[in-house]
């Protein structure tokens, strides 16, 4: 597999107009194609600048974005009584379907004209109670653009803690204590990590391999300094760093900032 050097670029603006740009001409020529355009999205602080160019330029462009869907890649999980989970609502803080709608649905449409806005339905996340579901509707839609982003100091992606088979797919997962630590970070209402769950739903690496078409991994900050060093070295999927699926996909972008990538 030919090995993509990433892309470092001055800082968190740049990587999110360049990605934002990516985005825009495949999302673009969806429409023209007359078929729905899929963006697979994180719920985490990274592609925040990328959604707000984007944003940018569907109103600068006047673009019709009522094909989009935004598929998540997970979803935090309660536990319940019998010993089963399931999702948490949107009423919470740190639900990614409050944060689909605030940071990414909410965002898009604020640009787009009159007619032409994404529908609350095509908004689209696993539920604990069919995670095979959501995993069979991502294999038969596909994700034209999959933006990622890894976890500074374990290397998850999505929730895929360290540890995780390349073979994995959307399924219930622990979440590791790493994870829920940077999650403080996301979500700052929360007031420690034992507020944070400890479990969630989640696409797996293979989910990620095989639906995407492109993949867009953004590496965004001085924390995440290691997660350059080990995406940038890797030369196929490492199991102990998750995020270096981005390795094993089909098309992809590795976007850093100065600051990830010097420090």
């Amino acid at each position: 597999m030919q090995q993509i050097n990433p892309i470092v670029l001055p800082d968190d603006f740049s990587v999110g107009h360049y990605a934002a740009e990516i985005i825009f001409t495949e999302l673009v020529r969806a429409k023209s194609e007359g078929r729905p355009f899929v963006l697979g999205c994180p719920g985490g602080r990274t592609p925040r600048s990328t959604y707000n160019a984007l944003a940018g330029m569907i109103k600068a462009g006047k673009q019709d974005i009522s094909h989009v869907v935004i598929a998540m890649m997970d979803e935090y999980l309660q536990d319940n009584a019998d010993g089963s989970h399931s999702n948490h609502g949107e009423d919470k803080h740190f639900s990614c379907v409050r944060f689909a709608k605030l940071e990414i649905f909410d965002v898009l449409n604020s640009g787009a004209p009159e007619g032409g806005k994404i529908p609350a339905e095509n908004v689209r996340f696993p539920d604990a109670s069919d995670p095979q579901g959501y995993e069979d509707y991502l294999r038969k839609v596909g994700v034209n653009v999959f933006l990622m982003a890894s976890g500074g100091s374990d290397g998850h992606v999505a929730f895929n803690p360290p540890g995780t088979e390349k073979s994995a797919r959307t399924r219930i997962v622990r979440i590791a204590d790493e994870t829920r630590q940077d999650n403080l970070g996301t979500f700052p209402d929360f007031k420690d990590v034992s507020e944070v769950p400890m479990y969630g739903v989640s696409v797996g690496p293979t989910t990620m391999i095989d639906v995407s078409d492109i993949v867009i991994m953004e590496i965004i900050g001085s924390h995440k300094n290691k997660a350059f060093k080990r995406i940038s070295a890797a030369t196929g999927y490492e199991s102990d760093w998750p995020s270096t699926v981005v390795r094993e996909c089909k098309d992809y972008y590795i976007l850093a900032d100065n600051a990830a990538a010097n420090s």
